[in-house]
């Protein structure tokens, strides 16, 4: 059984991060998708909330599990018993970015291997930073997330 994990930080997950994972779950016979801590990140959601929505927007993949995690990937996909880190490339920014940490994961433990998937064209221009400024500014993003996400974000807006 091949087991795959999709890490990051997905706040919020977007229609960009859903289509990476429901392309993911078809090439392996398990994906994990972690929601970890990026320090260098004002995050929206809580971790605890981050892993709801996200389990509310693959319930339609049964070979998809949602967890948190706080320490190195590498040290989580080996103890799940995984050997591939799956990573959502949009540009070349995003290459260069990915190419980095996949050095750095290959560092640390050259057992496991990243593979990167060009994310869909239609969803390219997608990042949560984007729709975080954007939801500052009161702008709407809800055909861009999942609906579980849309109404979490619009309960967060209608409570500030």
């Amino acid at each position: 059984m091949t087991i795959a994990v999709y890490p990051g930080s997905f706040d919020p997950l977007t229609l960009g991060h859903l289509n990476i994972i429901e392309r993911t779950s078809k090439l392996f016979d398990q994906l994990i998708v972690t929601v970890g801590i990026n320090i260098s990140k004002n995050m929206l959601f809580t971790p605890e909330e981050r892993v709801r929505l996200i389990k509310k927007s693959v319930s339609h993949l049964p070979n998809v599990t949602v967890q948190s995690e706080a320490g190195l990937t590498v040290r989580f996909v080996k103890e799940a018993g995984a050997s591939v880190i799956v990573r959502g490339i949009r540009d070349s920014r995003d290459l260069s970015y990915e190419s980095g940490i996949a050095s750095m994961n290959h560092y640390l433990d050259s057992s496991i291997e990243s593979i990167f998937l060009v994310t869909d064209p239609k969803y390219a221009f997608i990042s949560s930073s984007l729709l975080k400024e954007v939801l500052h500014f009161k702008g709407d993003v809800s055909d861009l997330v999942p609906p579980a996400v849309a109404e979490a974000l619009n309960q967060k807006q209608r409570s500030e």
